[in-house]
């Protein structure tokens, strides 16, 4: 993919003028404007959330509001802020220009294309919307088209760079290497500082075998910056072509200190490891990978040779039987199964298997004018241990704070809500959406220590112990229902489950008919049975095979399903005592989501919604379910929606899932 497909989306902020009569409006624009500026997207759409709700017409909140969400990898987001710009200004030459951006991104190219000729219509002296629309002429593979808009656009400024370098790799895809050479030479003189183009020619000087100078430009695009672990990525290549195994080695270590979850490196340095017998350090790498991608047919066959190597026939024969499992076609998986099969003296069988490949193989050759990689499989001629030299997502790692969409987020539901213990009681900022509820706040002012109703729990008591033994002393005073449950959340928080849980027994028993008792204790049931859970499953088991080998491979997990009947019969108690009170459905969600009953969990985040429509992490949550059960459209309006609502997570879920087939 490239890098340099689009210009900055946030310029544009610099040369628009809004006033607005009331110092309000303007205060918020102002404040939205300069944190789109500053690069910090979250904050922006903070604050042109609030523009719109003052004033839902003002058409240039939607408008950067869109190019923020853009900006954090919500496309789908950004084009329906856009489509409300375009509502309420037709003739928003901007919006039709973002808008195609956007729709290009999520692969829809014929309406970007519609949309950009709309552009050019209003404002045909506008060069940027050539710029644009040979991006979406290259992403839609018309590449002739797009070299003809990238000349429109040099012709008119024929100093930008990226321009070359775009022009450049359309012309590499239609195999002329020598006018990409000479935009990649272009691109270089304009901007001798820009990794990128020595990085691009690199890779014409290795198509023509020309490794020295490919290595030369690497060199030199690293010096400039020493976080490009593309860069670093092809050098690896190269040194492997010219028999520099160590510099090979070390390039690759580089790639994985700074991304150690890129599985292309980590199957190249596996083959690497193999090749020179380090075959320890081959199948740590190839167990990686397939932890990354369990469906890696080749990851599979290649450890099996390891396997073989190692003589470690029966694992040798399991992984030949995972390639052929993902790959049923795969000739030489079946060939080398049949010779572990002999080794572990199974005869009949690897006779089977030797005579499954040669039909295989037959099969082959009466289609070898087919040149897929379907076929390829079947040739037993073919060698399958080659460096792979794909242009995998070298994402570059920013880790500022607000770059929300290149944070690594461990994606998992939002937690269930509830009463915890807090410093002091505070009710949150006062711009952002409270939800008003007498008898929630009530409660809240009424507890004996400071609580506060989350579901992520941002801040606890500073010592628990010593809130424990105030509590007590209040209890061998007055036994009742609220230091009860004062100190079932406080047992809670020191993980004393069964005390809280008792706690609690006693608290509702007293007061029978409150629904916070119940939404807690139900809580605490679940919490529990994930907590058992967590422990069962990070147990760390060595075996030995027959062999006397210690095996260094991850085990497969036992799956256990867990009961969270206790907690749902809490959690529906709760419901009934407040049939309007939109976190008991939330909750219930959240519950039977655990429970593996994925439509009647997106049941009641929708009825939790529908009582209160901002609880954020009602719509992140139905949106993973939504996604995992294959409705990726509405779920990813569900994880737009929770990042406009400040789940700032949702930005990175939304970039790992709501792309386009295309760019994936």
């Amino acid at each position: 993919m490239l890098k340099r497909v689009l210009l900055s989306v946030s310029f544009i902020v610099l040369f628009l003028n809004c006033a607005y009569a009331q110092y309000d409006l303007d205060h918020f624009y102002l404040r939205g404007r300069q944190s789109l500026i500053d690069g910090k997207y979250a904050q922006a759409i903070e604050n042109f959330n609030i523009l719109a709700q003052l004033d839902s017409t003002i058409y240039e909140a939607y408008f950067f509001r869109g190019i923020a969400k853009y900006n954090l990898g919500d496309f789908v987001g950004a084009q329906m802020d856009f489509d409300n710009t375009i509502h309420f200004n037709p003739i928003y030459t901007p919006a039709y220009h973002y808008r195609a951006i956007t729709l290009s991104r999520i692969g829809k190219y014929d309406l970007a294309l519609k949309d950009l000729e709309e552009a050019v219509d209003l404002r045909p002296g506008y060069t940027g919307l050539y710029f644009s629309r040979g991006v979406t002429h290259f992403l839609s593979q018309q590449f002739e088209k797009a070299i003809r808009d990238f000349n429109m656009f040099i012709r008119k400024e024929p100093n930008e760079g990226d321009a070359y370098l775009n022009r450049g790799a359309a012309y590499l895809y239609i195999a002329d290497t020598t006018k990409a050479f000479e935009d990649y030479n272009k691109a270089i003189s304009l901007n001798r500082f820009d990794p990128e183009g020595y990085v691009r020619r690199s890779r014409i000087y290795a198509m023509r075998k020309n490794y020295d100078a490919a290595i030369e430009d690497l060199d030199f695009a690293i010096k400039l910056d020493s976080t490009n672990t593309f860069a670093f990525f092809n050098r690896a290549l190269l040194k492997y072509e010219k028999k520099d195994i160590n510099g090979a080695l070390i390039d690759l270590d580089k790639v994985l200190k700074d991304e150690p979850g890129n599985a292309l490196t980590l199957y190249n340095r596996a083959l690497i490891f193999a090749q020179v017998g380090d075959f320890i350090g081959a199948l740590d790498d190839f167990d990686r990978v397939l932890f990354i991608n369990p469906n890696n047919v080749l990851a599979y066959f290649n450890r099996a040779a390891v396997f073989l190597e190692l003589g470690r026939y029966r694992d040798a024969m399991d992984d030949y039987s995972k390639a052929i499992n993902l790959y049923p076609d795969f000739a030489k998986a079946y060939m080398n199964r049949s010779y572990a099969k002999s080794k572990l003296g199974q005869f009949n069988s690897s006779k089977q298997d030797y005579e499954i490949a040669q039909e295989k193989i037959r099969e082959y050759k009466m289609r070898s004018s087919d040149t897929t990689q379907s076929i390829a499989f079947a040739d037993t001629t073919k060698k399958f241990d080659n460096l792979l030299a794909l242009d995998a997502d070298f994402a570059q790692k920013d880790f500022n704070n607000e770059l929300l969409q290149y944070r690594d987020v461990d994606i998992k539901l939002k937690p269930l809500f509830k009463f915890v213990a807090t410093k002091t009681n505070n009710d949150g900022e006062t711009l952002k959406r409270k939800y008003g509820n007498a008898e929630l706040d009530a409660f809240i002012k009424n507890s004996p220590i400071p609580i506060t109703f989350v579901a992520e729990k941002d801040a606890s008591i500073l010592d628990v112990f010593r809130k424990i033994d105030e509590v007590n002393k209040n209890l061998r005073t007055d036994r009742n229902s609220e230091n009860l449950f004062a100190k079932a959340i406080l047992e809670a928080e020191n993980k004393q489950f069964n005390t809280a849980m008792v706690c609690y027994d006693e608290a509702i028993a007293k007061s029978r008919d409150n629904i916070f008792y119940y939404m807690n204790r139900g809580v605490l049931q679940a919490e529990m049975i994930d907590f058992i859970s967590s422990i069962e499953n990070n147990v760390q088991v060595l075996t030995l095979d027959n062999t006397k080998t210690t095996k260094t491979r991850v085990q497969d997990q036992v799956t256990r399903k867990y009961d969270y009947t206790s907690a749902l019969h809490d959690m529906t108690k709760a419901m009934s005592l407040a049939p309007n009170f939109p976190y008991v459905y939330y909750n219930l969600g959240n519950l039977y989501c655990l429970s593996d009953d994925l439509p009647e969990a997106i049941s009641e985040y929708t009825k939790a919604l529908e009582l209160y429509p901002y609880i954020g992490e009602a719509y992140y949550n139905r949106g993973l379910v939504l996604i995992y059960l294959k409705d990726k459209e509405k779920g990813c309006i569900d994880l737009s929606k929770a990042g406009e609502l400040g789940i700032s997570e949702a930005y990175s879920v939304i970039k790992k899932f709501c792309k386009a087939e295309e760019d994936k």
